[in-house]
């Protein structure tokens, strides 16, 4: 967490360090062969984006593949997302189906609209509705439920 939070800082030039993109990337490659799942996330949108390096979408699809096998709702869904592009659309839903299982809102969505285009199934989407409800409903608790009824 410290080699991401320093490399936070170095990317955007924070907590008067000087911007240095080349120190941010090492030390989240660092964090990442660590284990880090969020850097891994961080790694994949600044190479597939060319956020701040040469653009290497190979590269931000590695780190995307790393953090989705460790849980990482973004990444599953950023891998949908490619794959959805490449025309790719029963791998691309079943990206979505796992992170809408996670509770993903967005990868419900993206499985409803390739449902309405014709390009996933009723039942791929009543399956990633109940999948995405069962998840929701898993992180219920009464504290939550007040909060939302307070508008925080």
């Amino acid at each position: 967490a410290a080699m991401q939070f320093l490399g936070d800082n170095y990317y955007h030039g924070m907590l008067g360090l000087a911007k240095d993109v080349p120190r941010a990337i090492d030390l989240w490659t660092e964090a990442a062969d660590l284990g880090s799942i969020v850097t891994h996330y961080q790694l994949g949108v600044v190479y597939y984006n060319g956020l701040g390096v040469e653009e290497d979408e190979s590269r931000g699809i590695h780190h995307w593949q790393q953090a989705a096998m460790k849980g990482d709702v973004e990444s599953r869904h950023n891998l949908g997302v490619v794959e959805y592009n490449k025309g790719n659309y029963e791998l691309a839903v079943q990206h979505w189906m796992i992170s809408a299982k996670m509770g993903d809102e967005g990868s419900l969505n993206e499985i409803k609209e390739t449902f309405k285009q014709g390009h996933a199934t009723r039942a791929q989407y009543a399956e990633a509705l109940i999948g995405y409800r069962d998840a929701v409903e898993e992180t219920r608790t009464p504290q939550r439920e007040e909060a939302k009824r307070l508008g925080i």
